[in-house]
């Protein structure tokens, strides 16, 4: 006598698409919430400066956005369902889980030593970040034909030369590197800063362009959520080079640093939508197949 075997689980069921969603929308809630809430700062020996658990607890919401997004980039990498090529999400997913690594250490030096060197280890992955961003949203970009119109390129064109100009702006007063580093390192700093301007501005570039390519799609609402994240990063990598080439003795945490939050739930939320989209791709031409 067979025996019917239920394959659900209470771990799997928790992981639909909707609750995902849910959990990723919650999450920037929370964070924008906690941003604006307690984000004051409070005199401290003759200076204003903000909590220290407040700081802690910005560090905590993009850790977990983060590394959420690397996990649901990486489920999708391991799906043999997904209609955009895996190596699209892996290395997305690689993006994440290295900015992730990131955070934690420079947070670490940011809170537990006190310290704000102008380069650190934290470089090393935040480096890594943008090599896998940029891989992977070209992958998914140079895919499909792209077949832009006349108008659309100039949007393109033109967010690109405003997000160009606006770095550009926000790099002239560009703090020098210390004089205490090596002058190796002092070089090292010169190129990272550079690196970093060029990278923001073709993610840019590139989710202007995945943004009007995909619109409409079967699966264009995932890639609408991963352009958003890369604008999200953009604004909030522009925020961070503005607030410390021009506000004197610059203290992370302002309002605008939760647009880091939002792009690690915006690409989270991206995996999970071109998750379920594959999906349900997937039944409706099984499903042809048998009539």
């Amino acid at each position: 006598m067979s025996k019917s075997i239920d394959n659900s689980s209470p771990s799997k069921s928790l992981l639909t698409t909707q609750n995902l969603i849910l959990a990723c929308f919650s999450w920037a809630i929370l964070a924008l919430l906690f941003f604006l809430l307690f984000s004051a700062k409070i005199p401290v020996n003759g200076e204003e400066v903000r909590a220290k658990w407040y700081i802690i607890g910005t560090n905590i919401f993009e850790a977990v956005a983060y590394l959420g997004a690397s996990l649901l980039c990486l489920r999708n990498w391991r799906s043999t369902q997904m209609v955009s090529s895996r190596k699209v999400w892996l290395s997305i997913g690689l993006g994440m889980f290295a900015y992730f690594i990131g955070g934690l250490i420079f947070g670490y030096i940011e809170i537990g030593l006190g310290q704000e060197p102008d380069i650190s280890i934290a470089d090393v992955f935040f480096v890594i970040t943008y090599l896998c961003l940029g891989t992977g949203m070209a992958l998914a970009l140079f895919s499909r034909r792209i077949n832009l119109e006349a108008w659309q390129w100039l949007i393109v064109v033109g967010i690109g030369g405003l997000g160009s100009f606006l770095a550009w702006l926000i790099s002239q007063q560009n703090k020098g590197p210390s004089a205490e580093l090596a002058p190796i390192l002092q070089q090292v700093k010169i190129v990272l800063d550079l690196f970093y301007i060029i990278s923001d501005v073709l993610l840019l570039i590139i989710a202007t362009m995945m943004l009007l390519a995909f619109w409409g799609g079967k699966v264009s609402l995932s890639w609408r959520m991963i352009a958003a994240a890369a604008f999200s990063l953009y604004i909030a990598d522009m925020w961070f080079k503005y607030a410390t080439n021009y506000l004197p003795n610059y203290k992370s945490g302002d309002i605008l640093e939760v647009f880091w939050v939002f792009s690690g739930v915006l690409f989270g939320m991206g995996a999970v939508l071109e998750y379920d989209a594959s999906l349900s791709l997937k039944r409706r031409d099984r499903g042809r197949k048998r009539t």
